[in-house]
């Protein structure tokens, strides 16, 4: 059993799965993304699908190792205008 990743979502992201913080399992930062596709659906893997992943603010590759104490921080590309 692996601890639980805090997962914190922003923007278009946090619009799409109905919160803005979770707690998936996985032992690395692709499993802990394929969980909150399975938790929030094929839609918020639409959104995941544009996103930067961070895991306590420094980018992440997927099969970079997280913990109960990691943070994984997925923010969707900014959109808007001047």
């Amino acid at each position: 059993m692996h601890d639980m990743a805090t997962v914190r979502l922003f923007a278009a992201a946090r619009e799409t799965a109905g919160t803005g913080q979770a707690q998936i399992d996985g032992a690395t930062v692709g499993e802990v993304l394929a969980g909150t596709v399975d938790a929030f659906g094929p839609a918020f893997g639409a959104v995941l699908a544009n996103c930067r992943v961070w895991v306590n603010g420094d980018p992440a590759e997927p099969d970079m190792a997280v913990g109960a104490d990691d943070e994984v921080a997925i923010l969707p590309p900014v959109s808007g205008g001047s």
